[in-house]
């Protein structure tokens, strides 16, 4: 069975979740979990921290995919940051970076939040 974690801190008003592991079809459920108690707390500013994501499947490309309209409804959105290289050609491979700000630290994420930036503003890395 895979291994994988979600941990949640806050940088100012907004929420980073920094994934660790495998997000794989076993696994995708837990992050699902997590993005929907951000939704029921309101937290529609999410950063996913994926430094120590090590791997990414379908299944949990598809959680991104699931959600981020209903975040960007509540004015929100969900930028990626610290992908590793190998991780960031899945990402990129399905075009991902056309959806999504995907930028090398969780702090330059952070900045897009506090400048307004939406994915269809400009695209990162």
């Amino acid at each position: 069975m895979s291994s994988f974690s979600v941990a949640f801190h806050n940088r100012g008003d907004v929420r980073v979740l920094e994934l660790k592991g495998e997000l794989d079809a076993h696994t995708a459920t837990e992050f699902e979990e997590a993005i929907e108690m951000c939704k029921s707390n309101r937290e529609f500013r999410i950063i996913i921290d994926g430094e120590h994501l090590a791997y990414i499947s379908s299944a949990g490309l598809g959680v991104f995919m699931a959600f981020v309209e209903e975040i960007r409804a509540e004015d929100g959105d969900i930028k990626i940051a610290a992908l590793t290289p190998k991780v960031f050609n899945v990402f990129d491979l399905l075009g991902f970076p056309m959806l999504f700000d995907i930028v090398g630290t969780v702090e330059e994420a952070v900045q897009l939040f506090t400048a307004g930036h939406k994915a269809d503003d400009q695209s990162n890395h």
